[in-house]
């Protein structure tokens, strides 16, 4: 088996492509290593101390280094945790664990939805998931919807995306401007 290696453009984060399926729906991230405890790869891949947000896409690993941590001596640990983790077709989460998340559970939304928004909720969600997240996917990372109100879209980027510095650049002039053209009821994209 052979892992290959992205960068992202988020400096602290490198993507790794397994050459298999990760998750078959939806995505996961770890932003902890309590978080981590669901996920035995997750886990390991903390347990090396220097790693502060682990993300399973659909066929793709993100794994975030801490400030400071040398990406030449995490590298090879990481690829040999996934590399065991793989080739042994061992079980992606602990058994019982919630797997993907396709979509984020009320709870996660930053504000409460009309319905009479319903037609451009449906718009910007078709966007996001056809336009957007495939593009933020390719970088290591991918974006989850939290809501709309008085034309104010709320978004969480998620896996590298999450610390990149150039996610602010990514929600006002890419995705808002993309949303905006298409929906014209949306007037701002927020961080949420």
């Amino acid at each position: 088996m052979f892992i290959e290696t992205e960068t992202t453009p988020n400096p602290d984060a490198l993507k790794f492509l397994p050459g298999k399926v990760v998750m078959d729906v939806g995505t996961r991230e770890f932003s902890s290593p309590e978080a981590a405890a669901a996920s035995p790869l997750a886990e390991a891949i903390f347990d090396t101390g220097e790693v502060v947000n682990v993300f399973y896409g659909w066929d793709f690993v993100t794994v975030t280094a801490a400030p400071g941590a040398d990406w030449s001596a995490l590298k090879p640990q990481v690829i040999s945790i996934l590399l065991d983790h793989f080739v042994s077709e061992a079980p992606l989460f602990a058994g019982g664990s919630a797997g993907g998340i396709a979509v984020p559970p009320e709870d996660l939304m930053a504000v409460e939805e009309r319905p009479e928004d319903a037609e451009i909720i449906a718009a910007i969600n078709e966007l996001l998931e056809t336009r957007v997240r495939p593009a933020v996917a390719g970088d290591g990372g991918d974006i989850a919807y939290r809501g709309f109100r008085d034309g104010v879209v709320y978004l969480t980027l998620q896996g590298s995306c999450s610390g990149c510095p150039s996610s602010t650049a990514t929600l006002k002039h890419g995705i808002e401007g993309l949303l905006k053209h298409y929906v014209p009821e949306v007037a701002e994209v927020r961080a949420a």
